[in-house]
């Protein structure tokens, strides 16, 4: 019977003191008087407040290639965007919608966003374009270095299409 009430004591003792041992350990967690809670650093994201090329204003760059200089009337000519509006269809559509990004940027609302002699030397002269133009660069990383195949496109064509843009 000694034994068994040793042996009792003893069973009580250990669980006391393995119930004490996780008192302790709470008690390094919890906050102490003059303490600074510990809060977990968030790491954020840099907000970027790059504009990609596609959204970029840059009315003064004119490109590089042949039109240097190009007035644009204030009323649309039909008949010329009519004919641009069939030469987009044929050459243009494979890589361009019109009204949203596709394997190349929308012309919607180019003129907007870029001056007539830029979009004219992108349509006639995409090679010299891509490696020489800022704008036209970040374009090409913009849309996965996919570059803009030259159509071969005469420059009364080139009139027609940007024509055709001034209607979408």
């Amino acid at each position: 019977m000694k034994y068994a009430i040793k042996t009792l004591l003893l069973l009580t003792v250990l669980a006391l003191m393995s119930c004490g041992g996780k008192d302790e350990k709470k008690e390094k967690e919890q906050i102490k008087i003059g303490q600074r809670p510990k809060t977990e650093k968030k790491v954020e994201k840099p907000v970027s407040n790059e504009v990609p090329a596609s959204k970029q204003i840059t009315l003064d760059n004119k490109g590089v290639g042949p039109v240097k200089n190009l007035e644009l009337g204030t009323n649309v000519d039909q008949a010329m965007a009519n004919a641009g509006g069939e030469l987009f269809k044929n050459k243009c559509t494979a890589c361009h919608k019109a009204d949203r990004k596709f394997i190349g940027p929308a012309p919607t609302g180019i003129l907007e966003r870029r001056s007539p002699e830029w979009v004219m030397n992108m349509i006639l002269n995409p090679e010299v374009m891509v490696k020489e133009d800022p704008v036209a660069k970040e374009l090409l990383i913009e849309f996965n270095g996919s570059p803009m195949a030259n159509q071969g496109l005469t420059e009364d064509e080139a009139r027609k299409i940007l024509e055709y843009f001034r209607t979408l």
